[in-house]
């Protein structure tokens, strides 16, 4: 078995040199971003933004006073004085809101709303008593109030603007990101396998024709439409393929139980979901190890929920440490998917580790 090992091994490192993948693992990789960054939807620091803002107070201001105005000429004149109290109350606003944007979005929402509104009334406040400097005119009571209400709605609807541009933004990010996690999976799936096949021709060449078979049905799903998503029924079976090359190539010392419900068949998962996690459980607790070690599949179902568990046995440490990247992107990937609806949970025990993911049945 030792020499069948270092076989292995070196076909690997040959591999690795022959076609220069080893420095380009994803795995050594930066994590991916969060998703999601609550204070986005406070980034007003842009021109174009800016710009949109004044275009769409100034013309509803506009529209308003049209309304209220005798003639053109009134309403020139009401539109200059307008034009003062508007412009800088909007900038004003706009300013303190982008100085303060990340700790606004730590705010609870209501919080946000009390806040920016009452900040858009003290703007407003602020710009008519620029105006006025040159006056001597007293502001009335009455007038002092339709700025509170005016300055207080004008920021309610720029704030609403803001937060409906950001949800609107949510979507392509959230595709963009499932593109650029479903891309880092690929590479180093497709590196193992590679490496698997060709060690395998080399050690035992009369099982290479159903393990090719195999890896061709893995590198299909590995460079498939990263947007879609799959049955959990065809991730087990992708596992299965997985794992039969690797059952190959570690013999006895690799363990599997399969305990599959078939009522759990027809949840969706993203693609590549299951063939990280085996791997990792193949990686962490069979290959240090001498005398093996044990992986086992679990799916069951729960009411209108699907749980699937990974669990292998805990033994020597792993003779290369990951960074977490293969866990990182399967959650990363669930809550793409599924939201705030899936779970996914670790569980470390001295004798086993568990992975455990639980997601809608539909």
């Amino acid at each position: 078995m030792a020499d069948k090992n270092n076989s292995w091994s070196d076909s690997s490192q040959q591999l690795s040199s022959l076609m220069g993948f080893a420095p380009t693992l994803p795995e050594a990789g930066a994590p991916v971003a969060p998703l999601f960054d609550p204070a986005r939807q406070f980034d007003v620091c842009h021109v174009g933004l800016v710009l949109r803002a004044v275009l769409g107070v100034q013309g509803s201001l506009a529209l308003g006073m049209a309304l209220a105005a005798r003639d053109a000429q009134h309403w020139l004149l009401a539109m200059s004085s307008a034009t003062v109290v508007s412009i800088s109350a909007l900038l004003l606003w706009l300013l303190l809101v982008c100085a303060a944007r990340r700790p606004l979005g730590r705010l609870a929402e209501p919080l946000q709303w009390a806040l920016l509104m009452a900040l858009g009334a003290a703007c407003t406040c602020g710009g008519w008593s620029l105006l006025t400097l040159a006056s001597d005119e007293p502001t009335r009571p009455f007038r002092w109030t339709a700025l509170v209400l005016s300055g207080a709605a004008a920021a309610g609807v720029l704030l609403a603007w803001l937060k409906l541009r950001e949800r609107s933004q949510r979507p392509a990010d959230a595709l963009a990101q499932l593109v650029e996690l479903q891309s880092r999976i690929r590479p180093h799936f497709l590196f193992n396998t590679l490496n698997s096949a060709i060690a395998l021709v080399r050690v035992d060449p009369q099982r290479a024709e159903d393990v090719l078979e195999d890896l061709s049905e893995l590198f299909r799903v590995a460079l498939a439409d990263a947007t879609s998503s799959v049955s959990l029924a065809e991730e087990v079976e992708l596992a299965r393929r997985y794992l039969a090359i690797e059952q190959i190539r570690f013999g006895e010392r690799l363990r599997i139980v399969w305990r599959v419900d078939p009522a759990t068949d027809l949840a969706r998962v993203p693609p590549l979901l299951l063939q990280p996690l085996v791997e990792n459980a193949v990686r962490h607790g069979v290959e240090p190890n001498d005398e093996g070690g044990d992986v086992e599949i679990v799916t069951t179902r729960q009411g209108g929920e699907v749980e699937i568990r990974v669990l292998n046995s805990v033994g020597l440490p792993a003779r290369t440490s990951g960074h977490g990247l293969a866990l990182r992107n399967v959650r990363q990937r669930l809550r793409l998917m599924h939201d705030v609806a899936a779970r996914f949970e670790l569980t470390p025990e001295p004798q086993r580790f568990t992975v455990r993911i639980v997601l809608p049945r539909r």
